[in-house]
């Protein structure tokens, strides 16, 4: 699924996100998580309750896998990967995306706004995220912003 995790896209405290692929050719996204305090069972009542959330402005779960202490999860995958990069860059290579990000401002203020309120009083069970940052929100091919890492570890 990951070809032997040669393409990590990204890194942070829960451990490490490679590009995969599924079966039928899908590009997911799979976070590893490090060696994690909850049990097997807590992880997977988390779990579950992530993957209850569909909303255009939060990242969606596909699946997940439990394999004695090992953890991954399986989500869709952000082309466009986090507004940080975006946001706090020198790079000159992103001042095209940079300038098309400052036209779709609005947008991406929006849908990040969207995505809170939808977590706060949409879902079945109230979820707070406590770490709302341009590195927790992705963008997809299109620049839609989605909420992401709700710190399952």
């Amino acid at each position: 699924m990951t070809k032997k995790f040669k393409y990590k896209v990204g890194q942070g405290g829960y451990g490490s996100v490679f590009q995969g692929w599924l079966f039928n050719g899908t590009v997911v996204a799979v976070k590893l998580m490090e060696k994690s305090h909850n049990d097997g069972e807590e992880f997977c009542n988390e779990v579950a309750t992530i993957g209850r959330i569909h909303h255009v402005n939060v990242v969606r779960l596909l699946g997940f896998c439990v394999e004695g202490s090992q953890r991954a999860l399986v989500y869709e995958f952000m082309a466009n990967g986090s507004l940080e990069k975006f946001t706090n860059t020198t790079d000159v290579g992103h001042c095209v995306l940079r300038e098309r990000l400052y036209d779709t401002a609005l947008g991406i203020t929006s849908g990040i706004t969207t995505g809170i309120e939808y977590l706060h009083q949409g879902c079945d069970q109230r979820i707070i995220h406590f770490d709302i940052k341009s590195h927790n929100i992705l963008l997809d091919h299109d620049f839609t912003p989605k909420i992401f890492d709700f710190g399952l570890d």
